[in-house]
């Protein structure tokens, strides 16, 4: 054999050698880059918009320009590197190790600063996150060995404590998709699991991708990276890289990268650490999945009441009491599900508690006239004895347990009132399984009694309803159909007619309802508790929808956002200072910042009409 043969084998062997040092999709050789900037051994890096670059080694947090030279540094044995773009520029979070301490830091042109640092955590920290929200607030995720984990608010006057949480234990490695609101966290021994990074509502989590035999891992779920369109997932004991898309599901063939420790995102890049220093794996084009939660105009809550005595689902339903000389001490009166009846001021404080059992909905009517007298009422459902509870209100807002009416009803639910211009009160009341019941309250002396009027039935569950007195109008939502209407006068023998179904505006469930009457024009409220929002048609017909809108964080004011909302009511009285063009008072289903049992928030009106373009 000559030695031009000989060469020739000697050079395919080497070809080939060097391919199974090559990651590479799915037998393909896949496109990699070296990071020329990257040469030292940088245990965590993070790419910057503008090419600049943070970098993580034992002894400091570097700042590099495009070239890899040092522009700044803040010696600190570092960990768990995160950052965002913020409106006040970029962010970064580390942990310092030492002191068991997470730093808040302000990446400049030319400098790294540290804005905060917060108070040591108590526990044993395993991984942290940045998060950026829908109103573009902060949050940082700092989650413990064992599974405990807390949701910090950054944003705002000083970081505060948001939420806690439960994750599964060992966690070593999370990421937020802001976009989507997902927490990504990796469990070793089970995969990777997604869970609502909101922190409002329903707390859900799901297994995107998991270890055999409950998925293709075949080792254990290690560091992540989240992609425009996607989450990048190193197991680092099999060596690959997984490359999933928005929905979770694989996009793209797996890729081997033995030896890699660390994962980090440039563009479409994905950024792999190993023993080869740092690399890019070149993505290309992935499928492109829009962000699941639909936009719609974020308000925030300028007020809101002491929490519920009372743990669990409590909160439910409530009623504005309007002080006849004096506005701004007007009340609010609300159900507590588990206790009675409850009123607070304007401010939140709770003035009065009534200890009237399982009252669900609350309705309030003022100067109601009967045959010498004139009185303020609120009536409420009482669910253990199937009636119609009735409170009397004095001048100063004080409330009296006054008689109970019993129904017609098995599981008495949702109520809400008729003030006929002729004079007296009239109530709806239904049951869980679609009747309703519509009664005249009668006033015999000091004695309350109630004749039935008429009955008519939903085809499934209802419970909000409100009265618009001056026209005559019940609305009432069927929780799982829509929003109805129908004649208040029992002597009109029409059938309700649908105005706004469950689907692209209004999500199941349908909850509280309530009517502002403006000077110029009159609007519905419903809360949409599916989406935890708030949709607004006109008052009359034909019910033309005008918009919907969420209650956000309040960072300035300490004050959470509103999900899972049961009932609301609304005034267009003017209660002075906040609330000069009026107040909706709202139920808030999940109490944070910090956790604590439900209550309810005060929302200015004018925030609403600014937001939807009202009159």
């Amino acid at each position: 054999m000559n030695n031009g043969i000989k060469m020739s084998r000697l050079k395919n062997k080497l070809f080939f050698a060097l391919l199974l040092l090559l990651p590479v999709w799915g037998g393909q050789a896949a496109e990699i880059k070296a990071l020329p900037a990257l040469k030292q051994d940088f245990h965590e890096v993070a790419a910057l918009p503008d090419g600049r670059w943070l970098a993580l080694d034992k002894h400091a947090v570097r700042l590099l320009d495009k070239d890899g030279r040092q522009q700044d540094s803040l010696d600190v044995r570092a960990q768990h590197l995160d950052t965002r773009v913020t409106e006040g520029g970029m962010q970064a979070v580390v942990f310092d190790a030492d002191h068991q301490q997470p730093w808040i830091l302000q990446v400049g042109q030319q400098k790294l600063q540290v804005r905060t640092k917060l108070a040591p955590v108590m526990f044993a920290l395993e991984t942290l996150c940045l998060y950026q929200d829908a109103q573009q607030l902060s949050h940082v995720f700092l989650i413990a060995k064992d599974g405990m984990a807390e949701q910090w608010l950054l944003s705002g006057k000083s970081p505060q404590l948001f939420r806690r949480l439960a994750l599964p234990p060992g966690v070593e490695h999370c990421r937020v998709d802001d976009s989507r609101q997902a927490l990504y966290v990796s469990e070793p021994g089970l995969g990777v699991w997604r869970y609502d990074a909101n922190g409002e509502g329903v707390p859900e989590r799901d297994l995107i991708l998991g270890r055999q035999p409950y998925g293709v891992l075949m080792g254990a779920a290690g560091a992540l990276a989240v992609l425009p369109s996607g989450l990048a997932v190193l197991d680092a004991t099999a060596g690959k890289v997984h490359i999933l898309g928005a929905h979770g599901k694989s996009v793209k063939p797996v890729v081997d990268v033995p030896g890699a420790h660390a994962l980090a995102v440039s563009g479409r890049d994905v950024l792999i650490g190993g023993k080869q220093r740092w690399q890019a794996l070149v993505l290309g084009d992935m499928p492109h999945v829009s962000a699941g939660r639909e936009k719609l105009p974020v308000i925030v809550a300028r007020g809101q009441t002491a929490t519920m005595a009372r743990a669990g689902d409590a909160a439910d339903d409530p009623a504005i009491w309007i002080h006849p000389q004096s506005p701004a001490q007007s009340r609010i009166i609300a159900t507590n599900k588990k206790q009675g009846l409850l009123s607070y001021d304007l401010k939140g404080k709770q003035l009065q508690l009534l200890e009237a059992g399982r009252l669900n909905n609350v309705d309030v009517r003022q100067n109601i006239s009967w045959p010498g007298s004139k009185v303020d009422l609120a009536v409420a459902t009482q669910r253990d004895e199937a009636a119609i509870a009735v409170f009397e209100i004095d001048g100063q807002g004080n409330l009296r347990d006054v008689a109970r009416i019993k129904t017609g009803l098995e599981d008495i639910y949702g109520t809400c009132l008729f003030q006929p211009a002729a004079g007296g009160l009239e109530v709806f009341a239904n049951d869980k399984d679609g009747r309703f019941e519509h009664y005249r309250i009668e006033r015999q002396g000091k004695r309350y009694e109630g004749k039935l009027l008429r009955g008519f039935r939903a085809a499934s569950q209802p419970e909000g309803c409100v009265v618009d007195d001056s026209r005559q109008r019940l609305f009432f939502g069927e929780e799982k159909r829509g929003i109805w209407t129908l004649s208040a006068n029992a002597e009109n023998k029409g059938v309700p007619q649908l105005i706004l179904p469950v689907g692209e505006y209004l999500k199941a469930d349908v909850e509280g309802m309530a009517i502002y009457h403006g000077k110029r024009a009159s609007y519905l409220l419903a809360s949409s508790q599916g989406n935890s929002s708030f949709v607004v048609l006109d008052a009359q017909a034909p019910y033309t929808y005008r918009g919907a809108f969420r209650i956000g964080i309040n960072a300035q004011a300490g004050i959470d956002g509103v999900s899972d909302t049961d009932g609301l009511e609304v005034s267009a009285v003017n209660f002075g200072t906040d609330y000069r063009y009026g107040l909706l008072v709202v139920q808030d289903g999940y109490k944070r910042l910090p956790d604590g049992t439900q209550n309810f928030k005060y929302v200015a009106w004018e925030d609403v009409a600014r937001a939807l373009n009202l009159e």
